[in-house]
């Protein structure tokens, strides 16, 4: 069974406050696009029925100890990824299933599309719709609601993917107000440098605060409004350390964009615009991708 993780960009980000675990409670706007990777998965017990369901004992807490990496075999192609098998989110995904239900062995095949480091949630959509994946082909029973949960343990952001719309997310992002957002008849072109954002030195950069005004106000105005009103707080620090992101953002305003922004705490820059701008060659050799329409 196959499925297509898409990305997603943050419509304004404020950084609200500090939380006493050390993270920090934000408000954005979640919005999903229609950058996707493509995730599969193939029980190995439709080319062998003699192979053994197996389990996995224990708290579901989304941890590797218990689980044998000889349950799955794990294929990732496109962009690379980086780091050990068992600390891809996919398979954290599988492992914290496999703690409550019986599994087949199984293949998976990940195609990357959407890049890392790029604020555009790839690697928590990966993992969310796997949960949705693992659910669906083998009945497992899970609710949205349970399984957002689930997702929850995997990363702030993964519990979006589970609902996959626009969304008020407060918390660390993983309190969620589904909204009514419609971007539709706008072309997004989303542009990522060759720069790696660190999420960590990202929030370390920055002085929480109150907005000045109301997201869910703010984004109810029209898009042509946006550019004056609507902020990512995490600009104005990486724009400093990275003057290229800075540069691209206002290159796409320079092309006509109704409005542009930082997709979250990464290097990502995205804008929104009434027609199609003339970018072919515009960015060199940076990662571009656009959707003649927004979330399509």
């Amino acid at each position: 069974m196959i499925c297509f993780p898409n990305a997603k960009i943050n419509l304004g980000l404020h950084v609200v406050s500090r939380r006493r675990d050390g993270y920090h409670n934000l408000e954005t706007i979640f919005y999903p696009i229609g950058l996707k990777d493509a995730l599969e998965i193939i029980p190995l017990a439709e080319r062998d029925a003699e192979i053994e369901e197996f389990t996995v004992t224990g708290e579901s807490t989304g941890t590797v100890d218990e689980f044998s990496p000889r349950k799955y075999r794990f294929f990732p192609t496109g962009i690379p990824i980086e780091g050990a098998p068992e600390n891809n989110l996919v398979i954290k995904a599988l492992y914290l299933i496999a703690t409550e239900k019986k599994l087949p062995e199984i293949d998976i095949h990940l195609l990357k599309k959407i890049p890392s480091g790029a604020g555009l949630g790839g690697g928590s959509s990966d993992a969310a719709f796997m949960l949705n994946l693992l659910n669906e082909t083998f009945d497992l029973g899970y609710s949205k609601e349970e399984l957002m949960l689930r997702a929850a343990r995997l990363g702030a952001d993964c519990p979006f993917f589970i609902l996959n719309r626009p969304a008020f997310a407060t918390g660390t992002g993983d309190k969620l107000e589904p909204i009514e957002l419609d971007l539709s008849n706008y072309i997004l072109l989303l542009v990522k440098p060759d720069i790696m954002v660190s999420t960590k030195e990202a929030y370390a950069m920055i002085t929480p605060r109150k907005p000045d005004l109301p997201l869910r106000e703010i984004i109810r105005k029209p898009p042509e409004t946006w550019r004056e009103l609507l902020k990512n707080d995490f600009e104005p620090p990486v724009f400093k350390k990275f003057p290229e992101i800075c540069r691209i953002r206002q290159k796409l305003y320079e092309m006509g964009a109704v409005y542009a922004s930082m997709s979250g705490s990464g290097s990502s820059v995205f804008g929104l615009f009434e027609k199609e701008p003339d970018w072919r060659g515009a960015f060199g050799g940076h990662f571009v991708w656009n959707s003649d329409k927004v979330g399509k």
